[in-house]
């Protein structure tokens, strides 16, 4: 055989092929054509998916599992949802059973912490089963979907979770060189400064300063931040069963930390809102400011009222003799209006008028009658934006900047009956007149 012939025989070779590679890719291809969503895989009970990446870890999420996880779900083109820019932090949850069959659990179930994955899921049935709504958003069809786009970032077991805070815990008393026992509840007391006087007991009305941290330190709460002690009823629910079980032994001017074992702080589920892991330990620093009695405490509240009465009488009597001499010392000569606004103008605008039911665009400072200011869009940079005579603003307001014509300014002199009445605001005492330098930017 020369060597014609073996080329030729092997190019008659190539033209025979097996019959049942034929068949697997026409099976293949009319598979393909005929996927409702190209490129997703399906698993029994209907759920669409496809992984994008696949980590080295094998362990898959359970029913009760805590998982963080970074999602976005879109219908259509438009994004309903993202952890990241929504929340900036990942979503954590202790993983429930499936709503229906092929929803977004199961999903999350099929992956490991490091995977990334999408699923496509019935958006009738998620909006009603998972989401608990009444009904289906009224933009999504009857028929449409929702992609998710899901990266797992942590999976935990509850176990996993328990044994964790042992041993942080442990780490801590090590660290912290504690020689104090726990309580038969696991509470540790470390007390640095001894109190004085009641007993802290049910009933009691307790002042408190305290401040709350996880045990690698990251501060959660402090009332210093408040500017002002907390105030409670001991025996009545307040904070923790732990931060309760710490108060009970200490005596006004007593200064404590109390570390609390999740089992009687926040529990397995923690305190997402607060930033506060499930299964978490939690230190206490606190300071009790003041102790009182039932009986006593009702006498401080009887007095404390008696006083701000007497206070709010006082100022609603001086109100008119305080504006007076304001007026006089700053030579303003305008004449009330009915409400008892003061309008004195200061530049005459010659643009569009302020009327009711327009977009007004207005820079402003407002002061108390004795010049502490209180607010300023000038200092925000910022012109404040309402709709005019529509209640959103102070009745003044809406009365004043209807007098001006943009490009005007002028200073209003708002009685207390325009403003904030007897309400305390603050830094706006019940019963105050305000003052304010306004200027008209723009009428839409």
């Amino acid at each position: 055989m020369n060597i014609n012939q073996i080329v030729k025989m092997q190019s008659m070779k190539k033209m025979f092929v097996n019959p049942l590679v034929i068949v697997m890719l026409f099976t293949l291809t009319m598979w393909a054509c005929s996927s409702k969503y190209p490129g997703y895989d399906k698993t029994k009970t209907g759920l669409y998916y496809k992984m994008y990446k696949v980590s080295k870890d094998t362990a898959k999420a359970r029913v009760g599992d805590w998982v963080s996880l970074n999602m976005r779900y879109v219908y259509k083109d438009s994004t309903l949802f993202d952890s990241k820019k929504a929340m900036g932090t990942p979503v954590r949850f202790q993983l429930p059973p499936s709503d229906f069959k092929g929803d977004i659990y199961e999903g999350i179930r099929m992956m490991s912490a490091g995977d990334s994955a999408s699923f496509i899921v019935n958006a009738d049935s998620l909006f009603k089963k998972t989401f608990r709504s009444p009904e289906r958003p009224k933009f999504i069809d009857s028929n449409g979907v929702i992609r998710f786009y899901i990266t797992v970032l942590t999976v935990d077991s509850p176990e996993a979770l328990m044994k964790k805070e042992v041993m942080d815990v442990s780490k801590y008393i090590a660290d912290k060189k504690i020689t104090v026992a726990p309580s038969a509840s696991g509470v540790y007391f470390i007390e640095q400064a001894k109190g004085t006087g009641v007993k802290i007991d049910s009933g009691t009305w307790v002042t408190a300063n305290f401040k709350v941290s996880l045990i690698d330190g990251k501060q959660i709460f402090a009332s210093s931040d408040r500017g002002e002690p907390m105030v409670f009823e001991f025996g009545k629910r307040f904070d923790t069963r732990g931060f309760a079980e710490g108060v009970g032994q200490m005596l006004k001017g007593g200064k404590a930390t109390f570390i609390v074992p999740s089992k009687m702080a926040f529990g397995e589920t923690g305190n997402p809102k607060a930033g506060i892991p499930p299964f978490t330990p939690i230190v206490y620093d606190v300071e009790i400011v003041n102790a009182q009695t039932k009986a006593d405490h009702e006498k401080q509240v009887a007095a404390d009222k008696k006083k701000k009465e007497q206070q709010l009488e006082t100022n609603k009597k001086q109100e008119t003799s305080l504006m007076q001499k304001y007026l006089k010392e700053h030579s303003i000569t305008a004449k009330p209006t009915a409400s008892g606004l003061i309008y004195a103008e200061k530049v005459k605008g010659t643009g569009a008028r302020a009327v009711a039911g327009k977009k007004v665009k207005v820079h402003y400072t407002g002061t108390l009658l004795n010049g502490t200011k209180f607010d300023s869009s000038r200092d925000k940079g910022t012109p404040y934006e309402f709709v005019l005579g529509q209640g959103q603003v102070i009745k003044g307001w809406d009365e004043g900047i209807a007098l001006m014509n943009v490009g005007g300014r002028a200073t209003l002199v708002v009685p207390s009956s325009s403003a904030y009445g007897p309400e305390d605001k603050g830094i706006i005492p019940p019963y105050s007149t305000l003052v304010f330098d306004v200027e008209l930017m723009d009428v839409k």
